[in-house]
């Protein structure tokens, strides 16, 4: 089950905290989250899945910046979200998917706990201008049946755009629900 734009509200301070919270984001089933001013690539022309990869930072200006088809974005949600005793979902908004800008590859379900901003996965099929502040996705919480434990591993308590931490796994350094520490080697470059 899905919950109410109202039934969000309703839980909000509780199962639900959404930083900062503007209720005219509030939809009927779902609430809108904003994109950072921030986006990030990989620098590799390969991806390897078992190491870190260079990432670069691009700032998106007040006059906005156009994505590229063919290009990976990493961007984040200037919203931080918890969720507790609830599913939460990002989803596109269909005015930007009617852009052909998608806002996440496959990872658009989240985990019961999880605690941060959301890493947004941007992938334009056409070039695209986009802007800071923007509603990009919305935000959409389920019901939990049944005993869970709570999401504690390598993206929990984020603040930041998240690169992949798979090789933190493929190395075997962290079991898949420890918590990582905040900081990570991967080298940045500021540009």
């Amino acid at each position: 089950m899905i919950l109410s734009g109202q039934e969000i509200l309703a839980r909000l301070g509780g199962d639900i905290t959404i930083e900062p919270f503007n209720p005219a984001a509030l939809n009927p089933n779902s609430y809108n989250l904003s994109l950072h001013d921030e986006l990030m690539v990989y620098e590799e022309v390969i991806l390897d899945m078992a190491r870190a990869n260079r990432v670069r930072r691009i700032p998106i200006p007040p006059e906005g910046i156009v994505l590229s088809p063919n290009q990976l974005y990493l961007g984040r949600t200037a919203e931080r979200t918890e969720t507790r005793n609830l599913v939460p979902q990002i989803e596109g908004r269909s005015s930007v998917g009617r852009l052909g800008l998608f806002v996440h590859v496959t990872a658009g379900f989240g985990d019961v706990g999880f605690c941060g901003y959301w890493t947004l996965e941007m992938f334009a099929v056409q070039p695209v201008r986009i802007y800071a502040g923007v509603p990009i996705c919305q935000i959409i919480y389920h019901e939990l049946a049944g005993e869970f434990h709570e999401y504690a591993s390598k993206y929990q308590h984020n603040r930041d755009i998240q690169p992949s931490l798979l090789f933190k796994e493929l190395a075997g350094d962290q079991p898949q629900d420890q918590q990582l520490p905040l900081a990570f080697d991967v080298e940045l470059t500021r540009g």
